[in-house]
């Protein structure tokens, strides 16, 4: 037996209503070293990492700190044994100030038993600073972006000094001048000795980190290695039991006519003067920095945001979009970056999830035809290989990814001709992103339309036939497929190139 070894797990069993979660895993991490777990969506990795943090109990099996058998029965009791864990799901409360998150759970207090709202303020005060964040204790986290959410989750972590910190999908929202920032931090934990059990589905990204990888597969782990013995296509390969031969599958579809026109469109102080069009047929991206105003302007094309000026055409008429159900009757729907803020409704079942886009297809005659139901969720699901135990499971249980195939098959049941998918594959494995992009195909060879957000470059680049590159709240390029490069998109996102330098 290692003596080095700070966490060992043995023979741990999860079972959920319908389905095996986790058969017999044995797995370990060392003092002081980066241990990734890669698995497609559903594999077990949350799950177990849910055990080890308390917010699950085991069916069988053991947990051992620095070789000592512990049981966790709770979060709290995860806290004081060393763990700290990040959630790829970000659980925040939009109203509360960036001061009550960072202590949320440890508010200080002084000898009358009452919060040191003082020392609250000069701590977190002080952790912003120290981590170059730009905004103050008392900014409401509905004001922050996703990104910025992200990274104070990752400086709460690490300000609890730790032994063990788990991160599930830590850079899945975050930018790569953060995610080196983040790579730094983590070089500096393992220096001090503690252990981090990474999970992540960016395999060039896990590399640059890990010490070890372990491989699960459906809730079994299929092989555990030092990084130094395994490849990105191995890897993959262990993921999803084949290989992937296209990372990127785009196929050629007919171009028709301008389904989408956008003529200088404006909201003060957010965007302006953007003006893009998407045709038939076509899979058009969006790229830039974060900040950029990327997903601001679709917003509010999807009626989430005010347009103050500006014209929207769709199929060559002009719309007034005012609501979220303005967009939806015209044709235009919106899968959003933040699916749970604005995607899914967590407590109800997978079922109700995807029939609520229209309910008019499942209630009619006063009442509601659950047979119909069931057999037009059924088919969807089917369509799109999602994971579930059954129609009633109730959605949050749902792995990041299923839950992102859900949210597809609510907006497939309207059966739109534009589709705006804002960062589509965050936080989802390569066999998954693989099925979107096989649905993307789908759909355009209808004559139909996909806009993609997404900080992915290679995903673009792969997949759409053109780019609009975005930065400060316009667009400063516009590429064609023969033109497309990581560089020449880099230049118009950091506003160094301009389409009027161009041409």
């Amino acid at each position: 037996m290692e003596t080095n070894i700070k966490l060992r797990v043995s023979q741990i069993e999860k079972s959920f209503p319908g389905v095996k979660a986790l058969d017999k895993i044995d797995f370990a991490v060392k003092k002081g070293t980066v241990h990734v777990l890669c698995g497609e969506n559903g594999a077990g990795k949350s799950t177990l990492m849910k055990i080890i943090n308390g917010i699950y109990q085991p069916d069988s099996g053991q947990i051992f700190i620095d070789e000592k058998p512990v049981k966790i029965n709770n979060p709290m009791q995860a806290k004081n044994l060393g763990i700290s864990m990040i959630f790829q799901e970000l659980n925040y409360v939009p109203e509360m100030t960036v001061e009550e998150n960072v202590f949320l759970g440890n508010l200080p207090v002084n000898k009358f038993g009452k919060v040191n709202w003082k020392e609250v303020r000069e701590r977190t005060k002080a952790l912003l600073e120290a981590e170059n964040l730009p905004y103050s204790p008392t900014t409401l986290l509905k004001d922050l972006t996703v990104s910025d959410i992200q990274m104070l989750e990752i400086i709460k972590a690490v300000s609890n000094k730790s032994e063990i910190i788990i991160m599930d999908e830590p850079t899945s929202a975050i930018t790569l001048k953060e995610v080196e920032k983040l790579f730094q931090k983590i070089r500096e934990l393992k220096a001090r000795g503690v252990s981090i059990i990474y999970i992540s589905h960016k395999l060039d990204e896990i590399f640059q980190i890990a010490d070890e990888i372990t491989v699960f597969r459906d809730g079994t782990v299929v092989d555990s290695r030092p990084k130094d013995q395994l490849d990105i296509e191995t890897v993959i390969s262990l993921m999803v039991g084949r290989k992937l031969t296209n990372t990127y599958p785009k196929e050629e579809a007919p171009i028709g006519e301008n389904l989408l026109e956008v003529e200088n469109l404006n909201s003060t102080g957010v965007f302006y003067d953007v003006n893009f069009h998407v045709k038939k047929g076509e899979i058009v991206g969006f790229a830039g920095l974060v900040g950029a105003g990327r997903t601001e302007v679709m917003r509010a094309l999807f009626g989430l945001d005010p347009i103050t000026s500006g014209n929207v055409k769709i199929k060559g008429k002009k719309v007034n979009i005012k609501k979220v159900k303005d967009s939806i009757e015209n044709g235009m729907v919106m899968l959003s970056e933040d699916r749970r803020r604005y995607g899914i409704i967590p407590m109800r079942s997978v079922k109700e999830n995807t029939t609520i886009s229209d309910l008019k297809k499942v209630f009619y005659r006063f009442r509601n035809h659950s047979n119909v139901e069931r057999k037009i969720v059924s088919e969807m699901f089917k369509t799109l290989k999602v994971k579930t135990p059954t129609l009633e499971t109730v959605i949050a249980s749902l792995s990041g990814g299923n839950q992102q195939k859900v949210l597809l098959a609510k907006w497939m049941l309207r059966n739109p001709d534009i589709l705006i998918l804002d960062e589509p594959t965050r936080g989802i494995d390569v066999g998954a992103k693989y099925e979107i992009y096989k649905l993307m195909n789908g759909f355009v060879q209808e004559g139909k339309a996909v806009i993609m957000v997404s900080s992915e470059l290679p995903e673009l680049i792969g997949m759409c036939d053109r780019i609009y590159v975005m930065s400060k709240g316009t667009i400063t390029g516009e590429l064609k497929r023969e033109e497309f490069s990581q560089e020449l998109i880099m230049k118009y996102a950091t506003g160094t190139l301009t389409s009027n330098e161009v041409k």
